[in-house]
């Protein structure tokens, strides 16, 4: 079964339930690979199809420090990178450890998308 399968009967399946508000959340670094997350985040726009709010929570994922060779601490530079990428692919919510700028990254995106 497609996965796109699954997590639309899931949604209908809360929508019986009467719940209202649902966020999809790919979950970046939950028993993937670096390859898989990076396909995930490449792929983003085909969560579109379900018109529920994305939530991407890349902020200092092994993804990023394992491809750069450097530290969870250094990861800022790389998470502020695909942040920006992943809201040109659709995200609507970003989970990150780095507030400010995370903010500076949402205005300049929302800058060149008003």
């Amino acid at each position: 079964m497609k996965f796109s399968t699954i997590l639309r009967k899931k949604w209908i399946f809360l929508k019986k339930l009467g719940i209202k508000d649902v966020i999809i959340d790919p979950g970046f670094g939950f028993a993937k690979t670096t390859e898989q997350n990076f396909y995930l985040l490449k792929n983003l726009k085909s969560f579109e199809v379900f018109g529920l709010p994305l939530l991407v929570g890349l902020s200092r994922k092994s993804m990023i420090y394992k491809t750069l060779q450097i530290n969870t601490l250094e990861a800022l530079n790389g998470t502020t990178a695909l942040n920006m990428f992943a809201l040109l692919q659709g995200a609507n919510l970003l989970r990150v450890h780095d507030v400010k700028e995370a903010k500076e990254t949402v205005k300049l995106y929302e800058q060149l998308y008003p």
